[in-house]
């Protein structure tokens, strides 16, 4: 992929001529961008994973005809018409006869003779076609061969002029800003005719139109607005229109990304086959779990085009994207940012608020507590976070701000000096009687060998590093920091985990993020952005808090994606709980046999028709033919045998463990899809290399 941005934080890049895309702003040597037909192409209802522009819903009757080959279908045709043509022949003599010798009058008049002769061949020739037309499938031939032919022969006539109001018609269903025109925004439409616009730039003005549709009073000032800035009004704070190297094929009207396409096979219910598959806020809002080993493909083919496209949907104004990944994983060029957080690098711009702006003290030390402990000390949680309130709530009430790492960790470990200038600025606030208790069990915890807060001191130490300079500062002296508050605002934020030179602190940020994020997206008062988080290694940002919140996320217009290497990297007690947690469910090739054991039990089964064949061997009939199976067996050496075929209904699984895990084919996947309305696709094979 190209990497057309610009990288500041020691990123490797590769370079590769971007793909030119048909539905790119025009500029930069792509071809000219055709908004109408874009906006105005037909985009029919479909099943959830369907990527509905350019979608032609497929008829059953003909999609089990299409198994067809040619010849067989022209020779069945071919001897239904010669059985047909005698059948109409003999048909109408047989029902003439039948006529005249019952309800025939003497001496019929010409007028009568020919309308009963007419009826009796209409009604013969009817039945003939339903019948031999049916069998000899002449519609599915009529179909592939004869309309294809026709319109390719028959030439289409020019409109008269009295047929002018019904073009004129048709020509008001291809223009983008016709809603513009009849709402009273003329000016603004006329200006946009003139104007080189994307399909970003289309969505973005539609959206402000619509929010300006909701009272009169805004409509002038949106007229005003595209009136002096043209393809730009409205536009992303950032200003920009466009991500640089957008590779994927994307339907922002519909918020779609294409990933790949459904294969053609049985096990794919029948409106998914050879349809496009993709993704949009509609599925993404049940949250996606995706497990399959490194080098199968779940970053560049999954977690990189869906953060394209929730970067892309920020700038038109619909979503807002948080993307969590290591400092070197393929998740886009840092331009494709706005906030590029990058603890560890000296040059990143932006610091993160390890309490999330959360206006609770002790909400917020709770979530910062939870992050801090590793996965085998969670039976202490409890006690961590009431030890951690005890000193962040004093502190907040005293200086009007949460402490920095450094004064955290000495207000945990019990440092005299810190404590007594944090009672004394309590005394001056006038807040000791409040906060008095909590500070007296903190010291009086100090040095028992089960005190949490010693615990918390340690694994604070991990931030604590000279790498980590001012990217957690909280008294302004450090990096700007962000706080997961700003979910309301069409942003888009790349974390860069220092992965490699500090693991250990690495996977505190990642639950630290990932469970802000979950906690803001819950919170938010104003919904109409789809916040969308995406997390290239999920294994270590996942608690019980974090999943709970991704069922209460489906409410508020936010989901995430979700990628691990194997199930096993997570806690027993949460691979189940996950599960359900999330309605989406991605396995990549080569899962265990374990992972696939959830992934099978998840699916559950369905209904297959079994065909079963039992041979016996044939004793009927009487000497000759018994004398005749004495002969061919001393001849040939097999014993002749009776055939017998039984079909009946039986419950297999949808996916076996044993075909996830060996059955997969490279740059495939299996994925179940559940949309926020509740309706569900059951699991389809989807080939995600193109």
């Amino acid at each position: 992929m190209a990497q057309d941005g610009a990288h500041h934080h020691g990123e490797r890049t590769t370079t590769r001529p971007p793909t030119p895309m048909p539905h790119q702003r025009p500029g930069g040597g792509t071809p000219s961008f055709d908004l109408a037909g874009w906006a105005c192409a037909p985009r029919p209802d479909a099943d959830p994973g369907v990527y509905r522009l350019g979608y032609r819903p497929l008829d059953p009757e003909r999609a089990e005809a299409a198994k067809v080959a040619t010849w067989p279908l022209l020779l069945r045709a071919g001897l239904n018409a010669v059985v047909a043509w005698p059948a109409f022949v003999y048909g109408t003599q047989l029902m003439l006869h039948l006529i005249v010798m019952t309800v025939w009058v003497e001496h019929p008049s010409e007028t009568l003779v020919t309308v009963v002769g007419l009826s009796v061949n209409v009604l013969v020739a009817v039945a003939v076609i339903k019948i031999f037309g049916r069998m000899g499938r002449w519609l599915e031939v009529w179909r592939r061969y004869a309309a294809p032919l026709l319109s390719r022969t028959v030439t289409q006539e020019q409109p008269a002029e009295e047929d002018a109001p019904v073009v004129a018609e048709a020509a008001r269903g291809q223009d983008p800003w016709d809603g513009l025109r009849r709402g009273g925004a003329a000016e603004a439409a006329a200006r946009l005719d003139g104007e080189a616009l994307g399909d970003v730039d289309y969505v973005r003005i539609r959206r402000a139109w619509e929010s300006a549709q909701a009272d009169p009073v805004f409509v002038p000032a949106f007229t005003e607005q595209v009136a002096t800035r043209g393809a730009a009004a409205f536009a992303h704070p950032s200003e920009s229109r466009e991500l640089p190297g957008r590779a994927e094929r994307h339907d922002l009207l519909l918020g779609q990304v294409r990933l790949g396409t459904a294969q053609d096979v049985p096990k794919n219910p029948l409106g998914h086959r050879a349809a496009g598959f993709a993704l949009d806020p509609a599925v993404l809002g049940t949250s996606l779990l995706a497990v399959g080993p490194a080098g199968t493909g779940k970053t560049a083919r999954l977690a990189r085009p869906v953060a394209e496209a929730l970067c892309l949907q920020a700038l038109a104004g619909t979503a807002c994207a948080v993307v969590v990944g290591a400092a070197d994983a393929d998740l886009g060029p840092d331009s494709w940012y706005d906030v590029v957080i990058a603890p560890g690098d000296p040059s990143s711009l932006y610091g993160l608020d390890l309490y999330g702006a959360a206006r609770d003290p002790d909400e917020a030390a709770a979530r910062l507590a939870e992050a801090l402990l590793p996965d085998e000390l969670t039976a202490r949680a409890e006690h961590a976070r009431t030890a951690l309130q005890q000193v962040v709530g004093p502190f907040h009430a005293a200086y009007g701000r949460y402490p920095g790492v450094r004064a955290l960790r000495a207000l945990l470990a019990g440092e005299p000096d810190v404590l007594a200038a944090l009672v004394k600025a309590l005394g001056v606030a006038g807040r000791l009687a409040v906060h008095e208790r909590d500070l007296e069990y903190r010291e009086r915890q100090r040095g028992r060998a089960d005190d949490p807060g010693a615990l918390l001191a340690d694994r604070l130490a991990l931030l604590e590093r000279p790498a980590f300079e001012g990217a957690f500062a909280t008294d302004g002296t450090g990096r700007p920091p962000f706080a997961m508050r700003a979910l309301d605002h069409p942003l888009r934020v790349r974390v860069k985990l220092p992965e490699r030179s500090h693991p250990e602190a690495a996977r505190m940020l990642s639950r630290l993020v990932v469970g802000q994020f979950v906690q803001a997206a819950g919170a938010r008062e104003d919904r109409s952005l789809f916040a969308g988080l995406v997390v290239d290694d999920a294994s270590a940002a996942l608690d019980a808090n974090t999943v709970r919140g991704l069922q209460r996320m489906r409410g508020a217009n936010a989901g995430a994606v979700l990628l691990l290497r194997t199930l096993v990297d997570l806690p027993e007690a949460l691979r189940a709980p996950l599960f359900g947690a999330v309605g989406c469910r991605m396995a990549f090739p080569g899962i265990a046999p374990w992972d696939g054991k959830l992934f099978s039990e998840a699916w559950g089964t369905h209904l297959v028709q079994e065909t079963a064949v039992t041979h016996t061997p044939d004793t009927s009939g009487g000497v000759i033919r018994r004398a005749g199976r004495i002969g061919r067996k001393a001849l040939s050496g097999t014993t002749a045998q009776t055939e017998s075929v039984t079909t009946r209904d039986v419950e297999r699984l949808r996916w076996s463990p044993s075909d996830l895990a060996h059955a997969l084919p490279a740059g495939h996947a299996v994925v179940s899809l559940t949309a926020v309305s509740g309706e569900q696709v059951p699991p389809l094979l989807v080939d995600l290399r193109g």
